[in-house]
């Protein structure tokens, strides 16, 4: 499978799409905003990133305003965080095949831009 979950009005979101060609390429996109993330494809994206923590954006406005900072949070915290709100979801996710790239880090889209290449 290749699909990126990500959000149409995230301009860092833009901006990764356009760098690595990823449109072009044939990746599959889902607006996590219009579509919302279904708890089998939260599942898969666990399995390929190994928790749900690592695909949970402590960013987001209302981790603050929820008072999550000062909560311990479990996995399944974290699964019905993402499913409950878009917004806790760290983006872009990028699947390519069995390997899976999360957030917008420079160090991440320079590893997306080398396996697309592959």
């Amino acid at each position: 499978m290749q699909k990126v979950y990500y959000l149409a009005t995230c301009s860092t979101c833009q901006r990764i799409l356009k760098e690595t060609g990823l449109i072009s390429k044939g990746f599959m996109l889902q607006d996590i905003k219009t579509e919302k993330i279904t708890p089998a494809q939260i599942d898969e994206l666990k399995t390929l990133s190994g928790s749900y923590e690592s695909l949970f954006s402590r960013t987001a406005l209302k981790y603050r305003a929820l008072g999550l900072k000062t909560q311990q949070l479990t996995e399944k915290d974290y699964r019905n965080y993402i499913l409950e709100e878009y917004t806790f979801l760290k983006r872009p996710v990028v699947v390519s095949g069995n390997n899976i790239f999360i957030g917008n880090s420079k160090q991440t889209v320079i590893a997306i831009n080398k396996e697309i290449k592959n």
